[in-house]
């Protein structure tokens, strides 16, 4: 017999906290998105009292979620609380990841060259030195010139994610940035069976046996000369990208990076699982499907979306390119 346990704790100048009381915890995490999310809802009230929840858990208070069945509990989120809510009859307490640390503007600065990982660096140094930076070397993009101007230290990740279609993402626990390419980073391997544990599945395979893509990319030089580089077959579908000053061979990094995606096989939609086995994103997924044994093998998990509730608790997975 499984029985639904919870170990949910925050932590702020008034005390050390930890959470009775729930009627669901729904966290969404990705490799793709600079921030994971938490909601934790709660009744709005008990025994006809509104539960008061303000002077003591309130915006900037730290929060640990772990869950599981009986006594083993996985640790699956920590972060911040970002506000508490009523909504639709409800006290949802709304988290997010160490991002919202970095949501604090950061001291103009001009870096000239401006290697990514100096950048990173620089936040880090401004948010909160504690934090570790673990790179993918061999990802190490240099710019020509960076400016910060103005600018919160996520405007700063956001700029450097959308231009290198890099995977940033925070260990909030462990205190580390990562910055990898797509799919370089494994965290972790776990085993699905379509006919064993996995409760649905929308997943449709994409083969890039057929598929043509060329990607161009442009970037307007600090003396304002315009470079542009083309990798893959003309004629098929054309990936635009616009990045800052950087060397062609940093441009033909970031090209690379794209066409592997585009180019390989890959499911599209998801499969929905029980909470165990444990998955985050990172995870390398073998999957076996005794009806498309051709499919078999191993996929990048990009995305899970976790519920838990007294109901039980369930995982929707999205995977990526097949590894």
């Amino acid at each position: 017999m499984y029985e639904m346990k919870h170990d949910i704790r925050f932590n702020n100048e008034t005390g050390n906290y930890r959470l009775k009381l729930l009627n669901e915890v729904s966290i969404n995490s990705s490799v793709e998105s600079l921030v994971d999310t938490a909601t934790i809802t709660l009744p709005e009230s008990v025994l006809n009292t509104v539960l008061d929840l303000e002077k003591r858990i309130f915006r900037g208070t730290s929060v640990s979620i772990s869950l599981g069945y009986n006594d083993e509990l996985q640790h699956e989120f920590s972060g911040y609380v970002t506000e508490v809510v009523n909504r639709n009859g409800s006290l949802q307490i709304e988290c997010e990841d160490a991002l919202f640390l970095f949501r604090k503007t950061v001291a103009d600065k001009q870096f000239a060259p401006a290697p990514v990982k100096t950048v990173l660096q620089y936040l880090i140094d401004q948010v909160d030195s504690s934090y570790r930076l673990n790179m993918d070397v061999d990802y190490g993009i240099t710019y020509e010139k960076f400016t910060i101007y103005k600018a919160e230290a996520y405007d700063v990740l956001k700029k450097i994610q959308d231009e290198l279609k890099a995977n940033i993402y925070f260990d909030t626990a462990t205190k580390i940035l990562n910055f990898y390419a797509p799919y370089k980073n494994e965290a972790g391997v776990v085993s699905y069976n379509m006919f064993e544990n996995v409760e649905s599945s929308s997943l449709e395979y994409k083969r890039a046996i057929n598929r043509k893509v060329e990607v161009v990319i442009t970037s307007t030089g600090k003396d304002g000369s315009i470079k542009e580089i083309k990798l893959g077959t003309p004629g098929g579908e054309q990936v635009n990208m616009k990045v800052g000053a950087m060397s062609e061979s940093d441009m033909k990094k970031i090209a690379d990076v794209v066409l592997d995606q585009r180019l390989a096989d890959k499911y599209e939609g998801g499969i929905t699982t029980w909470l165990v086995p444990y998955v985050k994103p990172s995870y390398r997924a073998k999957i076996k499907d005794k009806d498309y044994p051709d499919r078999n093998g191993s996929y990048y998990v990009n995305e899970v979306n976790t519920t838990f509730s007294d109901g039980g608790g369930k995982r929707e997975i999205k995977f990526g390119i097949k590894l």
